[in-house]
């Protein structure tokens, strides 16, 4: 193993709750040599708040705004980032689930090109129950570990009456998730039946195969070859699904790294590939939701 693919493999445990803080540094200053090149190479690999985005927010194609989601059922309300086209007919709408660090500017970023696109995106911070993403990633991601996640899966099904609701009540649903959200989708899935038209899932944990029998709308999953951690719950996932009959569509990525889609971590992105998911994704939307 190289030693930037084990210093990934050391970031993608610390991130996901395996390696405590203390103990991922110990373990990169001893694979780098020194605490100064430790640091740069965790630069290069954790994502950057500042990066540049794909679609700008003032870009003229599209509105965006933030809404409240639940409001009359939940106190404090989901916060939700909405992009959306100036121009035609009312669309098919998509939810964006983001990663473990909670509502970011890169997951605004996909909201915005899923609008470019000629959906409507929204993009709620399921963090809003505890006040919403904090700046601190760290924090962010801590406050992650801590959700319900059954509560947060049933808020994410009733938003998809209010997209209808908001629209002409006729809209189709489609949701993608990345990372954490990944996993989400795969639970929405199963917990919203009929409600939900279509999902897709970038390198997102699966549940148990057993609950496959559940699922109604076709599913699309992209998977990193180099992410075994995942691909250890999504193929028994992926099996279960087939064997009960449900439409799922999975392609495998070789050689890249989780998150391979973040353009904003130097290291983990792969342009290629997440440029490939991006196309499959957007026919896949077209395709079932009209």
């Amino acid at each position: 193993m190289t030693l930037k693919r084990e210093a990934i493999s050391l970031y993608d445990r610390f991130t996901h709750g395996a390696l405590e803080r203390r103990e991922f540094m110990a373990r990169m200053v001893a694979l780098t040599g020194r605490v100064a090149a430790a640091n740069a190479l965790i630069g290069t690999i954790a994502a950057r708040a500042d990066a540049r985005p794909l679609i700008a927010a003032n870009d003229k194609r599209i509105r965006t705004s933030t809404v409240d989601m639940l409001a009359l059922r939940k106190t404090p309300p989901y916060k939700a980032y909405v992009a959306e086209p100036v121009k035609g007919r009312a669309r098919p709408t998509v939810m964006v689930i983001h990663e473990n660090r909670g509502l970011n500017e890169h997951t605004r970023d996909v909201a915005r090109r899923l609008a470019v696109a000629g959906f409507i995106a929204y993009a709620p911070d399921f963090l809003s129950p505890v006040g919403g993403t904090p700046a601190d990633e760290d924090q962010a991601r801590e406050a992650i570990g801590k959700l319900d996640l059954a509560a947060a899966v049933a808020a994410a099904t009733d938003m998809f009456g209010e997209f209808r609701a908001r629209l002409d009540g006729s809209s189709k649903v489609g949701v993608v998730g990345f990372c954490w959200g990944g996993g989400m989708v795969n639970r929405i899935a199963v917990s919203a039946g009929d409600k939900l038209d279509a999902g897709v899932v970038y390198y997102g944990p699966a549940p148990s195969p057993a609950e496959a029998a559940r699922v109604e709308a076709p599913l699309l999953i992209h998977l990193a070859g180099l992410d075994t951690r995942i691909a250890e719950t999504e193929f028994p996932w992926i099996s279960a699904l087939r064997a009960a009959g449900k439409r799922v569509t999975y392609f495998d990525y070789p050689n890249v790294n989780h998150a391979f889609n973040n353009d904003t971590s130097a290291e983990r992105y792969d342009k290629a590939a997440a440029e490939l998911a991006w196309d499959r994704t957007l026919r896949f939307f077209r395709r079932h939701l009209g």
